[in-house]
């Protein structure tokens, strides 16, 4: 997916966990600017650990939404399942291992708040994996969302996390914010073939 955007000079990367699609990003765009916001210390430890030699990387530790502040979060057993919203048993169930473990208070900011509008260099790319947060965090990002060319969401159409939008609503919210769908990714399944969740791209 990433080869098909054209050569990107900004990546914002929210819920970065481990840096694993930081880490894509830069294989693919040596030369962009990569700013993550990892919230969890465990994850955000082995970001910095993987990018320490990379000076155009940079790790925010702190989650993207609407209003800042502090907020609880939900640490899954398995921590790039971890979510500002509780996690359902239907989400272990499909997903086993990744039910709540404990919890932590974080720190909440707006995208606005901590990355300056001019540090956005055109074109830009704004990742979210934010299990099932996503209206939330794409509204704490409101102000700067037309610095980006590109949106790339994982959004559900199940209730894995209680209370989180699902996707049509996340596909909505985007299209009234100027972005199209264009196109959908690494789609999963329950062993009945329904669809539980993917990745959406959407661009201008």
């Amino acid at each position: 997916m990433l080869r098909n955007l054209g050569p990107l000079r900004t990546v914002v990367d929210v819920g970065a966990n481990r840096g694993q699609f930081a880490l894509a990003a830069r294989h693919v765009f040596p030369q962009a600017q990569i700013v993550s916001f990892e919230p969890l210390t465990g994850p955000a430890a082995l970001w910095r650990a993987v990018f320490a030699g990379d000076g155009r990387a940079r790790l925010i530790d702190a989650a993207i939404g609407p209003e800042p502040g502090e907020a609880e979060i939900h640490v899954s057993a398995r921590d790039d399942s971890s979510s500002l919203l509780p996690i359902t048993a239907r989400q272990n169930a499909l997903f086993p291992g990744t039910a709540e473990a404990g919890t932590a208070t974080i720190r909440v900011v707006r995208l606005a708040d901590a990355l300056p509008a001019a540090d956005i260099e055109a074109p830009a790319l704004l990742k979210l994996d934010v299990q099932g947060f996503e209206l939330q965090a794409l509204a704490g990002c409101e102000a700067l969302l037309d610095r980006f060319a590109w949106v790339y969401v994982e959004c559900s159409f199940v209730e894995l996390y209680a209370g989180q939008a699902f996707a049509d609503e996340v596909i909505a919210w985007l299209r009234e914010h100027g972005m199209r769908l264009a196109g959908v990714y690494n789609m999963s399944y329950d062993r009945d073939g329904r669809a539980l969740q993917a990745d959406f791209l959407f661009g201008r």
